[in-house]
């Protein structure tokens, strides 16, 4: 029961809407109906300006993070670890708090998954920086971030890099980011046909 109470209670932290409540509480706005209309830190840049949008994915971050380090600490199996990862994402994407219509998971699953494996993360991250900083496409960059992870932990582990990803978080982490990419479908759709906004244009674009 201890370990269902926890998983439970990643999903309601990954419910948690930050980008509304931080919107709502500085300006009054529903995220929702500005911008894009995304649940999310890259809505919330335009809508909210940097410090809010800052704000909002190191709360992304740490809401993902947070019931993995707890897992952890407690002596959770894998299974259970991956279980909350996976919890505080779909939390994040279908959050009961917001009739289950959230963001894209990407800086939730970021948090999750960086604290199960650190190495690939950063890996992935670096993938994230440089396709934005090269393309100005958030979007590009989160789609090729979340690809690449389940990628470099399998590499990792093989090359003796870092200890081998237990089979279940692995499957789990592809399973994730499966989810995420689904969510990315309109944007894949935006960027085949060169209508997908750029990182400081007024809309779209939004990963988060």
């Amino acid at each position: 029961m201890t370990w269902v109470s926890l998983v439970f209670a990643a999903y309601l932290l990954g419910s948690v809407p930050f980008a509304f409540l931080v919107v709502k509480w500085q300006s009054g706005v529903d995220i929702r109906k500005v911008g894009s209309g995304n649940v999310g830190a890259t809505n919330v840049l335009r809508s909210g300006g940097i410090p809010a949008a800052a704000l909002v994915l190191a709360l992304d971050v740490a809401k993902g993070a947070t019931p993995v380090v707890v897992g952890q600490a407690l002596g959770a199996p894998p299974a259970v670890l991956g279980a909350c990862a996976m919890a505080a994402v779909l939390g994040h994407i279908f959050p009961i708090f917001l009739g289950f219509r959230g963001g894209k998971g990407v800086a939730t699953a970021a948090g999750a998954i960086g604290a199960m494996s650190p190495a690939p993360m950063l890996a992935a991250m670096l993938v994230f920086g440089a396709t934005v900083a090269w393309k100005r496409y958030v979007s590009l960059g989160s789609i090729l971030a979340v690809g690449s992870f389940p990628f470099f932990a399998f590499l990792f582990g093989r090359l003796g890099w870092m200890e081998p990803m237990p089979l279940v978080l692995l499957i789990g982490t592809t399973v994730a980011a499966g989810l995420i990419l689904m969510r990315h479908t309109e944007n894949v759709r935006r960027l085949a046909v060169g209508k997908e906004h750029r990182l400081g244009e007024n809309l779209g674009g939004d990963s988060q």
